[in-house]
């Protein structure tokens, strides 16, 4: 069996993603955290906030006009799904996906920048945006 070669990664990266780059609403005063390479040519998108997690959950059902799926509800963890999943060019559906990191009486999810404050954030904001469209070549 021949397999197609594998799709390069996307490039990191520089500065802040924004809504026009995301092709997604960020959480308002969501701080970036990183991004990660997904494989299958994606990346995806850490948001922090201190907001509690059914503030960020309602905030996206109003913004997305999509109620979600609870995907976990121990810890809590909401998923809204933001294009179409397609299997065989994608390693993850297009999403935003907000989990509480205060569950069970965790402290947050710990500020990866050393001395940045806050030091924890109570929810994370996972965005894996829709990927362009790849541009289409016109045969002769």
């Amino acid at each position: 069996m021949v397999q197609a070669p594998a799709k390069p990664s996307p490039p990191a990266p520089t500065g802040t993603p924004t809504e026009a780059t995301l092709g997604v609403a960020i959480y308002p005063n969501a701080e970036f955290i990183t991004s990660y390479d997904a494989g299958q040519g994606q990346r995806y998108y850490l948001f922090g906030t201190n907001a509690p997690f059914p503030t960020v959950v309602t905030y996206y059902k109003n913004v997305l006009k999509d109620k979600g799926e609870l995907v976990f509800e121990e810890p809590p963890v909401q998923e809204f799904d933001i294009g179409k999943f397609k299997e065989d060019t994608m390693a993850f559906p297009p999403s935003v996906t907000v989990k509480d990191y205060t569950w069970g009486g965790m402290e947050g999810y710990l500020n990866p920048k050393p001395g940045a404050q806050p030091e924890r954030f109570k929810t994370i904001i996972q965005i894996v945006p829709v990927l362009a469209a790849a541009p289409t070549q016109v045969r002769k």
